[in-house]
């Protein structure tokens, strides 16, 4: 029977902003690693993927925030994959802080992809015994996020080599930078996410510039990330705050 894989994290001084909080950034990496930590000894993990040429790639993550964890605080992540059809696998989160109480809660999406043609693989072709719990923590499907029109905020990027993952693209923990430093920092000083959407479209490449346009209404902004040679549209994002 399969079970859900768990894995302690103390939050360290150097993932917390100049308020003591855990980044967003370092929020995206914690539930990849703990994802992969899981792939691995599910079988299926990075030492699978280089042998079969492949890699997995998220397209989709959704994230809700009750509060996020402070400096030298204790939390364990639990982490499961939870459906699957033909080309897409999903994979839910939970993470807890020292008392047990429930602060965030995740699901994501992957694809299984042919790293030489650059094209997604069936799970059952590779992945014939791929098993997985039914339990979803936001539900099984993710939303369509609305075209952002009229922005109000734009900033320019350039995909640092330090950006750049193991599939030899921009990390996806990167994207959610990219929207939160295309507000302004006055807003960015008084508010923290407090449910984030991304929906992944476009790899992104060292050294290519982007541009972050964002658009922001009340407590909620809108984003369109873009690769600035070809407008091509690479990510998109919406993320809700609240007052810190």
């Amino acid at each position: 029977m399969l079970e859900k894989f768990s894995k302690e994290f103390q939050i360290r001084s150097y993932e917390c902003d100049k308020y003591g909080v855990l980044r967003i950034v370092t929020l995206m990496n914690i539930l990849q690693d703990a994802a992969d930590l899981s792939a691995t000894s599910l079988g299926f993990g990075f030492d699978f993927c280089v042998q079969s040429s492949l890699a997995w790639v998220g397209t989709n993550y959704h994230i809700k925030i009750n509060r996020l964890p402070q400096v030298h605080e204790k939390i364990k992540v639990q982490t499961w994959p939870s459906g699957e059809n033909k080309f897409m696998a999903l994979r839910d989160f939970v993470i807890f802080d020292e008392k047990g109480t429930e602060i965030i809660k995740a699901t994501s999406q992957w694809v299984l992809v042919d790293i030489a043609r650059k094209r997604p693989v069936s799970l059952s072709q590779y992945l014939p015994d791929y098993m997985y719990i039914d339990e979803h923590v936001l539900g099984a499907a993710f939303a369509k996020l609305p075209a952002l029109e009229n922005e109000n905020f734009s900033k320019e990027f350039e995909a640092r080599f330090d950006d750049i993952d193991l599939n030899r693209h921009v990390n996806n923990a990167i994207y959610p930078l990219w929207a939160a430093e295309s507000l302004p920092s006055d807003f960015l000083e008084k508010h923290i996410p407090s449910e984030i959407e991304i929906s992944f479209k476009k790899e992104c490449l060292c050294g290519q510039k982007v541009e972050a346009k964002a658009k922001l209404a009340d407590l909620t902004s809108l984003h369109s990330i873009s690769c600035l040679s070809d407008s091509k549209e690479l990510a998109t994002l919406q993320i809700h705050w609240v007052k810190r």
